[in-house]
């Protein structure tokens, strides 16, 4: 693997609009995007069950290593143009950062509610919720 890959929900509007955002800052094509729901997100995280891998985004670097949810932050900076100090902030503090995810992931249908995207199938107790159908 050459690249970083982000796994990223595909049902959740708020979540591919994150990742088209990351995709854009990433000026250097070092990240690669994969669904959740695509088959190669099974042989990227080995060991995760379905549900967890559905729990939270993660990173997998170009060594095999995974980091998911708040872990992943650091690492995914570290890989964008200027993201370095944002890094080093977010090693300094690994529970802030832990917790500013898990508040960001809670309230992603607030964040999505604002960029026009329709809430994210996943709600905060982890229970997936169906997605809707147009017109229903």
């Amino acid at each position: 693997m050459d690249r970083a890959v982000v796994l990223y929900d595909e049902d959740c509007d708020f979540c591919r609009w994150a990742t088209a955002k990351l995709l854009a800052w990433d000026r250097g094509g070092r990240l690669r995007a994969v669904a959740l729901q695509h088959p190669e997100a099974e042989r990227l995280l080995p060991g995760m069950d379905r549900e967890q891998r559905m729990t939270s985004w993660h990173l997998v670097t170009p060594d095999g290593r995974v980091r998911s949810a708040g872990r992943a932050v650091a690492p995914l900076l570290r890989l964008l143009p200027g993201g370095a100090p944002l890094a080093a902030i977010a090693d300094g503090f690994p529970r802030t950062t832990d917790r500013l995810y898990d508040w960001t992931a809670r309230h992603r249908g607030d964040f999505g509610a604002r960029i026009g995207a329709k809430r994210c199938p996943v709600d905060p107790s982890g229970k997936r919720d169906e997605p809707s159908t147009p017109g229903a």
